[in-house]
């Protein structure tokens, strides 16, 4: 990742329009609105997750949905754009959107292979900075970054502590678009993110099959 490793990260200031942040906000604030409802009226069972689950490992209680079919979308629209910021050329493994809510904090961590070039985009809701640490050291203060909507951070989520501290706003929506560079090592191992094709729920990962 060599056209990467002076850049560390960079902000791209609407790397989708407002229009389309706001309409892709609106359509997961409703999908989690009917999923919930689901859940409740047991029309599927709390504990399937292919719409969308309130249990997430990192962030209990707050809806978050792997690889909902316009995240998917988004993942490819924005392909040329990661691809033309970074200098590589990349292959999508997943995306993963959230709608955090007041109270919720997202822990320093780094990620897993699958997320070696990715980027964080804001779709709307109250504003919630993101910090990162460019020197990839633990523990440091981080750099505070702040983004609007249809902004993305472009980042290295194997190499870069990444994290959010509490939030006192009321909701605030975010997708996460995960990509390995073609000429890395794990490319083939995990082009999207080990399943056939995009959009399929994680179950559908070859190490699962």
């Amino acid at each position: 990742m060599e056209c990467l490793k002076n850049m560390i990260y960079k902000v791209i200031q609407e790397a989708i329009s407002r229009d389309l942040a706001n309409f892709v906000y609106n359509y997961f604030l409703l999908k989690r609105q009917v999923v919930h409802h689901f859940n409740e009226t047991r029309y599927i069972s709390p504990f399937t997750d292919y719409l969308g689950t309130w249990e997430d490992n990192q962030i209990p209680e707050t809806y978050s949905h792997y690889s909902d079919f316009a995240m998917e979308t988004l993942l490819s629209k924005v392909k040329p754009i990661m691809e033309k910021e970074t200098g590589l050329q990349l292959i999508e493994t997943y995306s993963y959107a959230r709608v955090y809510k007041k109270g919720d904090e997202l822990k320093r961590h780094k990620d897993r292979p699958s997320c070696e070039t990715s980027c964080t985009m804001n779709l709307g809701g109250d504003l919630w900075p993101i910090f990162l640490e460019p020197s990839g050291e633990l523990g440091k203060k981080g750099t505070k970054i702040l983004l609007n909507p249809g902004d993305m951070l472009i980042y290295r989520g194997c190499d870069v502590e990444h994290w959010r501290e509490p939030f006192d706003g009321d909701d605030c929506c975010q997708v996460f678009l995960h990509y390995n560079d073609v000429n890395g090592q794990f490319a083939e191992q995990n082009k999207y993110d080990g399943r056939p094709f995009l959009g399929l729920p994680a179950w559908f990962n070859n190490q699962n099959q």
